[in-house]
């Protein structure tokens, strides 16, 4: 749902006490407008969605430093901004570390196959967070597997959920930052 002018204040206002309607009701009406800036910017889909999410992510995450002041939106495009200046940073420091100076500037490839020691490490690393995993609420693991383990694109999961893209988004978003607070959890005890 996308929500009007007026209706913008109220519903910063219930963002910023943490309520996840608000966010994705937020989510609905500028996730257009910041998609389409970084498409132009990154002129790659894959990087332009990623990028809108860590921009949704990253927003929801600060709601508080917001200042009702300024426009939302142009608070929204300036993360999206510099998320995207950060990525095109680390991509070019990595293209940079990645070159042979010796050998007519010709990029190395490096054999990415892992070893049997690194298979096992990726295995129980892998069983850790299956098990990290099996906390959260059913239909967050449910989202999680679909996306990450059965690869799906976020329209077949909302094809599948029966749900608004928009809403598999904002799950997975939450999904996310949840998984996170229980890895970092337990890394602490």
């Amino acid at each position: 749902m996308k929500i009007t002018e007026e209706e913008l204040i109220p519903n910063l206002l219930k963002a910023k006490a943490g309520n996840q309607i608000a966010f994705s009701n937020l989510l609905d009406t500028f996730w257009n407008d910041v998609y389409g800036f970084l498409l132009v910017r990154t002129e790659n889909e894959n990087d332009a969605e990623d990028l809108t999410i860590q921009t949704f992510s990253k927003a929801f995450d600060k709601i508080n430093t917001y200042d009702m002041s300024y426009k939302f939106k142009t608070w929204l495009i300036t993360i999206a901004k510099n998320l995207h200046v950060d990525l095109f940073r680390k991509r070019k420091k990595s293209v940079l570390e990645n070159m042979n100076y010796g050998n007519d500037d010709a990029i190395k490839v490096l054999d990415d196959a892992p070893t049997i020691e690194d298979q096992l490490i990726i295995d129980q690393n892998l069983a850790n967070l299956l098990h990290d995993i099996k906390k959260l609420k059913p239909a967050y693991q449910k989202i999680i597997n679909l996306r990450y383990f059965n690869e799906l694109s976020y329209a077949d999961i909302a094809t599948e959920l029966n749900e608004p893209i928009n809403s598999v988004k904002v799950k997975l978003l939450r999904a996310k930052k949840l998984l996170a607070e229980i890895i970092k959890t337990k890394g602490k005890s």
